[in-house]
């Protein structure tokens, strides 16, 4: 059996639709497209972080918010009803504090230029390197 080698991602996510998809068990990403899910391994860990509080809305969270281990499993659809479909994974939520991202924006190796900080967030989704999750995972009380 190949053993393959855990990676680190980030999945940008509204507080409020991280919440169902704690409840639910799952992860989706980048408005349910499929590719996002092909590119976890069962294994892999993704750091939520939510920069609004609720998708439709204005008010900022600017915090990362959950920590998922990809679990077993194909990628799948699910039925969010009204016709929505996304493409998912299954992940179990690991117990973690949320953070503030400013205060970790220096120590952030995959945020290149720090005045625009943000940007690179717009792409929904990305890994990101070890230390880095190391970095986050430390302050949402998840490493030591």
């Amino acid at each position: 059996m190949q053993n393959i080698e855990i990676k680190y991602w980030i999945v940008v996510v509204s507080k409020d639709h991280i919440e169902i998809g704690k409840k639910l068990g799952i992860i989706q990403a980048n408005h349910g497209k499929a590719a996002p899910m092909k590119r976890l391994n069962s294994g892999d860990f993704v750091v939520i972080y939510s920069p609004k509080i609720v998708f439709s809305g204005k008010e900022l969270c600017q915090k990362f918010t959950a920590v998922a281990c990809i679990q077993e499993g194909d990628v799948y659809k699910g039925d969010m009803g009204g016709g929505f479909t996304p493409y998912r994974r299954d992940a179990q939520y690991l117990p973690c504090k949320e953070i503030d991202i400013k205060p970790l924006l220096q120590e952030l190796t995959f945020i290149k230029k720090k005045e625009s900080w943000g940007a690179i967030f717009r792409f929904g989704f990305f890994e990101i390197p070890k230390n880095d999750f190391e970095t986050i995972a430390r302050e949402m009380g998840i490493l030591k």
